[in-house]
């Protein structure tokens, strides 16, 4: 269904770091680096068909979370999800809510991680068995 996701960094280097890592434990190789015309840089992701980007502001000012928003990310397995909120802790996240493991809900069993990464953008982590 989605082709890419964007989401801003105040620091690039970091965000680098943080995502080469992360995305990492998904396939995800290096990220591209892209410095459009504008002046702002960007690191393309590339998996299986879709893009993760990481942006400095085209506008120049700082980057923010999304209220309410989140990212979810499709593990292979619940060690998967266990792996990736791990490394995204290890590389400059922060986990949030409960601890990675099964959450029980109306859609059934779903293996669940949140982490924030170092500018506040909240990603889940997601194997449904």
């Amino acid at each position: 269904m989605l082709n890419h996701v964007v989401v801003g960094s105040n620091d690039i280097e970091r965000s680098k770091r943080f995502y080469d890592a992360v995305l990492g434990t998904l396939g995800a190789g290096e990220a591209m680096r892209n410095v459009a015309a504008s002046g702002h840089t960007r690191l393309f992701y590339r998996h299986a068909g879709s893009s993760f980007v990481v942006s400095e502001p085209i506008n120049g000012e700082q980057a923010t979370p999304a209220n309410g928003g989140t990212i979810g990310f499709k593990c292979s397995s619940p060690e998967h999800v266990k792996q990736f909120h791990d490394v995204a802790v290890a590389n400059g996240g922060t986990s949030v809510e409960a601890p990675p493991g099964p959450r029980e809900s109306s859609m059934g069993t779903m293996h669940l991680a949140y982490v924030r990464d170092p500018d506040g953008n909240k990603l889940c982590a997601a194997f449904r068995p």
